[in-house]
């Protein structure tokens, strides 16, 4: 049995800086959080150092470990060359017309292998463990056909292997239409419901099923063929909803009680009452929104007036969100949508957890559960939004133990 109280913290169990208890500890015992609370009304039980060896913080500030509840993290190649080309004022549809855009990444992805693959992945998220990620979601998507989409989904599962992660899976075969289907969408559907799914279910590399619903995408019909499929094969759904354009997105994911509806900015009221009804949470992609110069602001508003719960995730993807960074996700989120600290702080705590289904097992910290946290130099958890590309994550906890500890320059030189 391996005990462990941590001391002298200042403890944000619910992702809510308003709700913050200081000079606060935890007593861990072999990974779960038996009691948690001010340090001055610890119980005798927990309190011979001997029985109980101390760990203490100094006051550092302690959330539940970040969760990232939409990447697309594994892929082949980069797009850092199309980003040039569209800088110097080559559109993204003459791109496309010349083999790039999804297609050149489809191609790089099915020219790769796993370790390949698992290489490139592991880089990227590496960099968001740094920053006190603890839980991730993984789209697969850029394969478009049954072995690569199945290279993707494995690679997926091997980095929640290798890492202190715990890795979510979700198919996204219906992400855009692969060259050999080009014209035949309804065709390439028939493989994606009836071949690809029932496979990579079976195989038990999937988690959830998501489309992208959009008017470069599929169209709400063609949507719902996904979700019908994922719903016989006892899977939970999610959707890329009113991105581009309003088409109703939002109302259908409610419809089959997704779990999450992602980016939203031309979400419409009847789409946000919809949600609230249904209990799907909003997902915003601040990254996707500021790198492709987004003007229209989904409806934050109407989100708070529905009280509809609203999470944040980097999108991180070769294309429009090439993002490692959970953190700038926040400032982006208050300096580009006008979110407030808590909002973007349960964005990627308690709401991201819901947005996997997992909101049981991540994003808060309570007793009974993991020992799963991240721990925080800060003077203020505002300081997780205010600073840009700063390294503020000093520590960072999985089932009680220390998987990462950031250390200083000076530090590592000796």
């Amino acid at each position: 049995m391996q005990q462990t109280l941590w001391q002298h913290l200042t403890l944000c169990a619910q992702g809510d800086p308003r709700d913050a208890l200081h000079d606060a500890a935890l007593a861990v015992c072999d990974g779960q959080i038996v009691w948690q609370g001010a340090l001055r009304d610890l119980p005798a039980a927990y309190a011979d150092p001997l029985t109980w060896p101390r760990e203490d913080l100094g006051g550092a500030w302690v959330t539940p470990g970040l969760v990232d509840c939409h990447t697309h993290l594994v892929y082949g190649g980069q797009r850092a060359d199309e980003f040039a080309q569209r800088l110097a004022g080559v559109s993204y549809e003459a791109l496309a017309q010349a083999g790039g855009g999804i297609l050149a990444t489809v191609r790089a992805t099915r020219a790769a292998d796993e370790a390949t693959l698992f290489a490139s992945a592991a880089s990227r998220l590496e960099a968001l463990l740094a920053e006190g990620v603890s839980a991730i979601e993984i789209k697969s998507g850029y394969g478009l056909d049954l072995a690569s989409e199945r290279k993707l989904l494995r690679v997926a599962r091997a980095l929640g292997e290798r890492y202190p992660v715990s890795v979510y899976t979700t198919f996204l075969g219906a992400h855009a239409l692969p060259p050999e289907f080009a014209g035949r969408a309804e065709a390439y559907l028939d493989e994606v419901c009836e071949r690809m799914l029932p496979a990579l279910a079976d195989e038990g590399l999937v988690d959830a099923v998501d489309v992208f619903c959009e008017r470069i995408g599929f169209s709400l019909a063609q949507s719902e063929r996904v979700l019908q499929a994922a719903q016989r094969h006892g899977l939970r759904v999610k959707l890329h909803a009113e991105q581009l354009s309003h088409s109703g997105g939002a109302q259908l994911a409610a419809r089959y009680h997704a779990l999450s509806a992602d980016h939203l900015e031309y979400l419409d009221e009847a789409g946000v009452a919809a949600l609230k009804a249904a209990g799907t949470v909003a997902v915003l992609l601040p990254g996707a929104y500021y790198f492709i110069r987004e003007t229209q602001l989904p409806p934050l508003e109407l989100l708070r007036r529905y009280e509809v719960p609203i999470a944040l995730a980097t999108d991180s993807n070769p294309g429009t969100s090439p993002a490692t960074s959970l953190l700038l996700m926040l400032n982006l989120a208050t300096t580009l949508f006008r979110m407030t600290v808590p909002e973007v702080l349960q964005g990627v705590t308690c709401h991201a957890a819901q947005a996997l289904g997992q909101g049981e097992r991540h994003g808060t910290l309570a007793v009974g559960r993991s020992a799963d946290f991240a721990v925080w130099q800060v003077e203020s958890l505002a300081e997780l939004a205010y600073w840009m590309g700063r390294p503020l994550c000093t520590q960072v906890v999985r089932a009680g133990q220390t998987v990462y500890r950031r250390r200083g320059y000076a530090e590592e030189r000796q």
